[in-house]
């Protein structure tokens, strides 16, 4: 997501970033898209019963 679309979805649920779920910086999938600790991803589901679903990650550095 751009900053301004990500700033969209913290204002949109009246939340700040570390108030969203986490997803480490060295999940596969944060490591293909390229996106960096700090970042925002959205990711979107598709179920045959549920529809799309759309979900949205803030990126966090790895701990050990």
């Amino acid at each position: 997501m751009t900053k301004d679309e990500a700033a969209q979805v913290v204002a949109r649920f009246n939340a700040s970033p570390s108030q969203f779920p986490y997803i480490q910086s060295t999940d596969s999938i944060v490591k293909e898209i390229g996106a960096k600790p700090g970042d925002f991803v959205r990711i979107t589901r598709t179920s045959e019963t549920a529809g799309t679903s759309v979900y949205y990650r803030y990126v966090v550095e790895a701990r050990d």
